[in-house]
């Protein structure tokens, strides 16, 4: 297992890596709207979600891939109500990508934002 750390993304907040890889499966763990200074975004869910896919994407590009690696989402929201505003800007961030992803709601997220995104990527063989 190796450890990937971007520097251009906030640095971990906890224990645990900003992705691993194994086996050429790139798992990213779950980014809340920090930006890379570690201050919180702290406008509204779609611009939230907004610097969630920057950081997602500044570990993507340190583990050497790119969004059309990635195959799997999940979207944590502290309010469904949020969904369609998110979605939008997700949906332009990937384009025409289109990974299997899941949403649900949770009670809290850390620093009390309201979005995160974690995700999974495949190197490309």
């Amino acid at each position: 297992m190796r450890s990937i750390n971007a520097d251009r993304a906030p640095a971990a907040i906890g224990p645990y890596s900003q992705a691993v890889e194994t086996g050429g499966w790139v798992f990213l763990s779950g980014q809340i709207p920090l930006r890379p200074d570690g201050t919180l975004v702290d406008g509204p869910p779609a611009e939230q979600a907004e610097q969630v896919l920057k950081n997602l994407e500044a570990v993507l590009e340190a583990a050497g891939l790119s969004k059309r690696d990635v195959v799997k989402t999940t979207i944590f929201l502290t309010d469904l109500s949020h969904f369609q505003a998110v979605n939008e800007v997700y949906g332009r961030f990937f384009g025409d990508h289109r990974p299997a992803r899941s949403t649900v709601q949770v009670a809290a997220l850390p620093r009390g934002a309201a979005v995160e995104i974690e995700a999974i990527a495949v190197r490309p063989r």
